[in-house]
């Protein structure tokens, strides 16, 4: 799994982006990451690697969403 930038052009993708969700409300803005989670896995192809980015993206989120974890420590809950 590549945890360096490997973006051609971020800003732009990241601009793109943006722009896909203006407009939306909340549910459809929701339901647009989900359908894109989906085509971008398909590209990827290898469960292995979609296994090990899911488990990377969850330790990426802030402690609050995850699960033992006490928030604004950061650190997991005995």
């Amino acid at each position: 799994m590549k945890t360096t930038p490997n973006f051609q052009d971020a800003d732009a993708f990241y601009e793109s982006l943006l722009d896909a969700h203006s407009g939306l409300s909340r549910e459809e803005s929701e339901l647009l990451n989900a359908r894109l989670i989906l085509i971008m896995a398909n590209q990827l192809g290898d469960s292995a690697l979609l296994q090990t980015c899911i488990a990377a993206a969850r330790q990426m989120a802030p402690p609050s969403v995850r699960p033992g974890v006490s928030p604004g420590e950061g650190q997991p809950v005995e």
